[in-house]
């Protein structure tokens, strides 16, 4: 999955836009998940200017970002979660 995210890319920024884009392409959003133990729904990813992929989560009329790293995931997870997997994977 890295792979075919990353396969045209030159540098790590390109890399990370790679599995961003393929992450918002694939995750299945909206979802229900707990954040600090608040329920919110995760409306969508961002690619932040320093390069950092976020979920958007909304509760009522507050908006909050997340890494997408640290987005706990309901059971069963979201269609498309494998692709935060691949994302962890290859930061590491």
């Amino acid at each position: 999955m890295i792979a075919d995210a990353t396969v045209d890319c030159y540098n790590e920024e390109e890399q990370v836009t790679g599995l961003f884009t393929m992450i918002q392409d694939q995750l299945v959003v909206p979802f229900q998940t707990l954040v600090l133990g608040v329920g919110v729904t995760v409306e969508g990813v961002e690619l932040t200017t320093n390069g950092q992929i976020v979920a958007i989560c909304t509760r009522d009329e507050f908006r909050q970002t997340v890494p997408i790293l640290d987005l706990p995931l309901p059971t069963p997870p979201p269609e498309g979660a494998e692709w935060i997997e691949a994302y962890r994977r290859w930061l590491c």
